[in-house]
Order: structure tokens, then C-alpha cells, then sequence
């Protein structure tokens, strides 16, 4: 039977062990269960964009996270109130727990079938040899993958192979600098105001966009008609046709 379900996973650099919130964290009394504790939350959150979600209506509660990390609930609490003050855990507006930095340590997984397509398109692109029927022979294990989907706000490779840079205060707004000066350009009081608030609109709704300068700049131009200066609490309405 073929698989055709997508897999994330946790990408984790080789010093992140080394970061010094992580350090902080395990030289503290049951820090070392504290850690465990922080990688599990960042597997729950995957699927939800670092939100803490049961599905896309119930966040996890305190008494919620200790049940599916097999903790005391007493342990928990403790563990979010120090993940709280070292910053590896925001609170949403709507009370949701936000594992922060999410966005750089999420990754996907192809099926077999879509890794195989990838090595193809891989095998294409550097003109390899290839086997008398013109088809790229199947001689690389699954465990091996090609990444070459574009990783959604982790990595967005722009055309002739320019790449994005992250702003905003979830690191999840792409813009190559060419985006940005012309924003800076366009909107030279306003820019960062709404670079934020993409930022914080994508991360506490989960939505993402093909263009996040496109994003913008619709943004800016429905407020310009308007004559309406963005505040920090204003809620943008989002046309469906623009997610991805």
C-alpha cells in the first residue's frame, strides 16, 4: 500500500545542546526533565505551527501537557514557568502556548514515492547519467532523501537562487533584500509595523503565504483607502485564494 501522508520532524543542529537557554535550563534541579520535557512539546507543536494544539480548536492546558508527556502535573507547571522566563514558550493572545523558534527547527518528510520524484528532478538537474530506458535507476535508499521541496517559512529559495532572509518577531516573514528596500521604499514610517504583524498574524493562526511581500503591501494598500494608520491591534482580514 503506498503512503502518501506527509511527516514532519524536529531538526536540531548539532550544538543545541550548546544554546545557552538549554544549558541554563538542564543545570537546574530536574533540568535534565525539564529538557525532555521541551523536545516533547516541540514534537506536539509540529503540526500546528509551534502552537500547542490538540486540533485547531483546544489548546493543551497545563493538566493536558502533563498527560501526554507522562508527567506530574506539578512538574509541568514548573517546567512552562521556566520556560516562560528563559523565552522558549510564548502566550498567545487567545491563551495557547507558542514554542518559540519553532519555525527553525521544523522540517518535512517526502513518501517514498515523492523522494523518488525529488531524486529524479535532482538526477535532471546535474545532468548524471542516466540507465538505457532514460530513467533515473533506483539505486538510493529511502533513508537518503533529497530535500528539494521548499521547506514552508524555514526556507524559501528565491529565483536565481537568491534567498529570502527572516524578519519579524517569529523569524517566519521572508523577504530577499530587493522585497525589503522596496518596502522601506514604499512605506518608509509604516514597513516594520506591518512586517510584525504578519509575523504574529501567521504565527497565531497558522496560515502561511506564496509571497509575504505581496502580503504586505496588499495590507498597506487596503489601510492607504482607508486613510486608517495600522495599530498594533487591528485585525487584517485574509483572502482564502492567497494562502498556501
Amino acid at each position: 500500500m503506498s503512503d502518501n501522508r506527509k511527516y514532519y520532524y524536529l531538526k536540531l543542529k548539532e550544538n543545541y545542546f550548546d544554546d545557552d537557554s538549554i544549558v541554563l535550563l538542564e543545570s537546574m534541579q530536574d533540568g535534565v526533565l525539564y529538557s525532555n520535557i521541551l523536545l516533547k512539546l516541540y514534537l506536539k507543536s509540529l503540526k500546528h505551527g509551534g502552537r500547542l494544539q490538540l486540533d485547531e480548536d483546544i489548546p493543551y492546558t497545563a493538566q493536558m501537557i502533563a498527560t501526554i508527556t507522562r508527567q506530574q502535573i506539578g512538574t509541568v507547571e514548573r517546567a512552562l514557568q521556566i520556560f516562560l522566563k528563559l523565552g522558549l514558550v510564548e502566550v498567545l493572545d487567545s491563551g495557547t502556548f507558542y514554542m518559540s523558534n519553532i519555525e527553525l527547527l521544523i522540517g518535512q518528510s517526502s513518501t517514498e514515492a515523492e523522494r523518488k520524484r525529488a531524486a529524479r528532478l535532482q538526477n535532471k538537474a546535474l545532468s548524471a547519467p542516466r540507465t538505457n530506458g532514460g530513467h533515473l535507476s533506483d539505486i538510493r535508499p529511502p533513508e537518503i532523501e533529497i530535500e528539494l521541496e521548499k521547506e514552508i517559512d524555514i526556507k524559501r529559495e528565491i529565483e536565481k537562487g537568491r534567498s529570502a532572509r527572516a524578519y519579524g518577531r517569529y523569524q517566519n516573514v521572508f523577504l530577499t533584500d530587493e522585497e525589503l528596500a522596496d518596502l522601506q521604499a514604499s512605506f518608509p514610517v509604516v514597513w516594520e509595523q506591518y512586517i510584525e504583524k504578519l509575523s504574529e498574524y501567521m504565527a497565531s493562526t497558522g496560515k502561511r503565504y506564496q509571497s509575504h511581500a505581496a502580503t504586505i503591501r496588499r495590507w498597506a494598500g487596503e489601510d492607504a483607502k482607508k486613510t486608517v494608520t495600522p495599530s498594533r491591534n487591528r485585525d487584517y482580514s485574509v483572502k482564502e485564494d492567497e494562502t498556501v
